[in-house]
């Protein structure tokens, strides 16, 4: 009878939605690890960022540019873009934003110790604040993507964050933007509280006030949804999806994602960390500098199988680094045939017909199923000779290992409104210089590749863009600078009284949650 009495109020809890104007709460995923929108240039902190800042530009849910707080911009000679800023927009302390806003913030991710958000500032040489609503920003050489690359950098308050550093961000000091909420409190690992900015230039909020729970782990986050204690939450279990369709009081929301999950290998160093023969010795050279074990080890994984059975068909096996709906997409490029027996074949070529020993690293709480995937796939090498010990860790503690190089072999994923710019963080030969290569923990480097992507970087033509960004994207995913695959179908599942637009690059917006 008390089971019965607990599963009945949980039950009457779940379909009690609050009223419209109260609070919201979601369910992430993924820790949220710093509030300062300039220092690291992850997904969980830019989520939360957009919640609070603005960008100039904004992407919709399919991932299309549209205006932010710029309503406008164009270039006006080879070099030079000039953007008109919407008036009367305001930080939430009342002070109302200008171009010196904006021109600080760009200035300020070359200032913040070890930001990584000056890859998408690096091109700009030059600001002149022509007039409270209209910057034009410089560029050494023609330049198309300005609009694209500051549509992730947020506008701070110049006033608020001047000889600010992430602390104050954490603490609230500085967290003045001009985003559709006000930042109320944030617990590292805990959770991020918001509440209703009511002079939002944009669409109301319909929430009050909004709160942002931290469950990393799956069967807490949905269990939180069950039992009523969160309205809505993201990154769905893909073996609960039928659980959840089955159940009244819930609904979801799906959409294929812009995340393409793939693996880097390490291509720079002659030895590489974790790699040995059978015996545990270590390698006197690395294989994966070899293209035959490269594609080898491509050959070996059966990405059907996985986007089918582990994945439950919410993914699609990946050719590309970015998804099909995604500018830039090479349509000719097909996902690698499971061929185990010419993987074998490939790797007694290039001299280890018994395989080697690996250790293949990967999150286990930042990807939908991370983890089984990593274990899946290192079952799948073991049948060409490749014994793959699994080592996943939480994202906030396997990004920064990551960072210093001390994978040879592990899981990323990467989301991204267009190939070029995929390819120029993940694949292009580092330059910090040009903002080539931020995320290339392969060292992977073909200057063919990078000629390409400059091209396309150069031209404003759009369709000879897209032609160059695919021709790029043929032939760093033929010489197998990284392994996709595949791409994510993102799930968000709530209360059925709630409605969701589910987007292209996985954020989680509440001020996106409507009531039916």
């Amino acid at each position: 009878m008390r089971r019965l009495l607990r599963i009945l109020v949980a039950g009457s809890i779940l379909c009690a939605l609050p009223a419209h104007g109260a609070g919201l709460r979601i369910g992430l995923a993924s820790d949220v690890t710093s509030m300062d929108p300039h220092f690291l240039n992850i997904a969980p902190n830019i989520n939360i960022a957009w919640h609070v800042f603005d960008a100039l530009t904004h992407v919709d849910e399919d991932a299309r540019l549209i205006p932010g707080l710029a309503v406008s911009w164009r270039a006006i000679d080879a070099t030079t873009w000039e953007f008109k800023l919407r008036r009367g927009v305001r930080f939430h302390d009342g002070a109302e934003l200008t171009a010196e806003d904006v021109a600080f913030s760009i200035e300020r991710t070359f200032q913040v110790p070890n930001g990584q958000f000056r890859t998408f500032t690096q091109r700009i040489v030059g600001k002149e604040v022509v007039d409270a609503h209209t910057l034009r920003l410089k560029t050494a050489t023609p330049y198309a993507m300005v609009p694209y690359d500051l549509n992730s950098v947020f506008i701070v308050s110049r006033k608020a964050a001047a000889r600010a550093g992430p602390e104050d961000f954490d603490s609230g000091k500085a967290m003045i933007g001009t985003g559709p909420f006000r930042f109320l409190r944030f617990a590292r690992g805990d959770r991020v509280e918001l509440a209703r900015n009511d002079g939002y230039w944009g669409a109301k909020p319909a929430w009050e006030k909004v709160t942002f729970r931290i469950v990393p782990t799956d069967p807490a986050r949905l269990a939180g949804l069950l039992s009523g204690e969160l309205d809505a939450i993201e990154q769905v279990p893909t073996a609960d999806l039928p659980r959840i369709r089955r159940d009244a009081r819930l609904q979801t929301a799906q959409k294929v994602s812009w995340r393409t999950i793939f693996f880097y290998l390490d291509q720079y160093r002659d030895r590489a960390p974790g790699l040995a023969d059978k015996a545990g010795k270590p390698l006197e050279r690395n294989p994966f500098r070899d293209l035959r074990v490269r594609q080898a080890l491509s050959k070996a994984i059966h990405r059907q199988a996985i986007a089918e059975r582990l994945m439950d068909g919410a993914a699609l096996p990946a050719s590309n680094l970015v998804s099909p709906p995604v500018f830039g997409y090479a349509p000719d490029l097909k996902p690698e045939p499971y061929d185990p027996e010419g993987a074998k074949r490939l790797l007694a070529e290039a001299g280890y017909p018994q395989g080697f020993s690996m250790t293949l690293s990967a999150t286990n709480n930042r990807y939908v199923n991370d983890e089984q995937i990593a274990q899946s796939v290192a079952q799948m090498l073991a049948r060409v000779g490749v014994r793959a010990r699994v080592e996943a860790l939480p994202v906030n503690a396997y990004l920064p290992k990551a960072r210093k190089g001390e994978f040879a072999f592990a899981m990323l994923g990467w989301g991204s409104f267009s190939g070029d710019l995929a390819l120029r963080s993940l694949v292009a030969t580092a330059n910090a210089d040009k903002g080539f290569g931020a995320f290339n923990w392969s060292g992977y480097s073909n200057p063919r590749v990078d000629e390409l992507l400059e091209r396309a970087f150069a031209s404003v033509d759009e369709k000879r863009r897209e032609a160059l960004a695919r021709d790029a994207m043929r032939l760093a995913m033929r010489d197998y600078a990284v392994i996709p695959l595949h791409h994510q179908v993102t799930t968000w599942a709530m209360r059925k009284a709630l409605a969701y637009a589910p987007r292209t690059d996985e954020f989680t917006f509440a001020h996106h949650f409507r009531t039916r």
